[in-house]
């Protein structure tokens, strides 16, 4: 069975200054496996911003908490909130960030996620001088939302680009993953997700758009092989299911 993620897992890895990624996974998802990643930047005021955080790691708590203290908990789209509440019980004084419509979801109100503030179009003062954010919509509920950090150019989605590598998946999964679009090097959502996404083609290609015209040197997702260079142009690529960016 090949290694569906990418070790050494649940350590901290520098991407640019002040912004890391969290490898960990896999998850099983419709019975295959999933790589994951959270997304780590120290704001300007030294505060530790954790985007869509992974499994809950003592070691790796230590490792943050050695960058500065931990003080927002993001939960960037209405997917990604599954490890929250652990690190919401170790890290009480953090505040914690979802997406638009997150809240209501049963199994959230089930689980007893405490959810303190709600993600929109403008990113709050806590970070706005270090991170832009941007909301691309879909049908049903979902939301994504997108952050840009301006120092180091580094775009952070998380479900908008799924770039998985062909090798490390099972070999049975492999041709079905490719007709879905979802392998690397221009790797798509999975078709259920485009088409959620595609009931607000309209809002949803602006959106987009406006993340291309970032021009990101660098973009992080949640699941597959990150963009580390050339950022801008296989955005664009991977994001032509919504539309023409050029």
């Amino acid at each position: 069975m090949p290694e569906a993620t990418y070790p050494p897992l649940d350590v901290l890895k520098p991407v640019a200054e002040d912004v890391w990624i969290v490898d960990s996974g896999p998850l099983r998802i419709l019975g295959f496996p999933l790589p994951v990643r959270m997304t780590v930047v120290r704001l300007g005021d030294g505060g530790l911003w954790l985007h869509s955080p992974t499994r809950y790691d003592a070691a790796l708590h230590r490792a943050i908490e050695a960058l500065g203290p931990i003080r927002h908990l993001v939960a960037p789209n209405i997917a990604h909130w599954t490890f929250l509440k652990d690190w919401q019980s170790q890290c009480p004084e953090a505040l914690t960030w979802a997406a638009p419509n997150l809240r209501q979801r049963r199994q959230v109100r089930r689980s007893g996620l405490r959810i303190d503030r709600v993600l929109g179009d403008a990113a709050p003062p806590e970070w706005q001088a270090d991170l832009r954010q941007q909301v691309v919509p879909g049908g049903l509920g979902f939301r994504e939302v997108a952050f840009f950090h301006k120092r180091s150019r580094t775009l952070v989605l998380t479900d908008l680009v799924l770039n998985l590598e062909p090798a490390k998946m099972p070999a049975l999964l492999r041709p079905l993953l490719r007709l879905a679009g979802m392998t690397a090097p221009e790797g798509k959502p999975p078709p259920y997700l485009r088409l959620v996404i595609k009931l607000r083609r309209r809002d949803a290609a602006r959106g987009a758009a406006d993340l291309v015209a970032l021009k990101p040197e660098a973009v992080v997702f949640a699941h597959g092989l990150w963009f580390a260079r050339e950022g801008t142009a296989r955005l664009r690529r991977s994001l032509r299911w919504l539309g023409d960016f050029s």
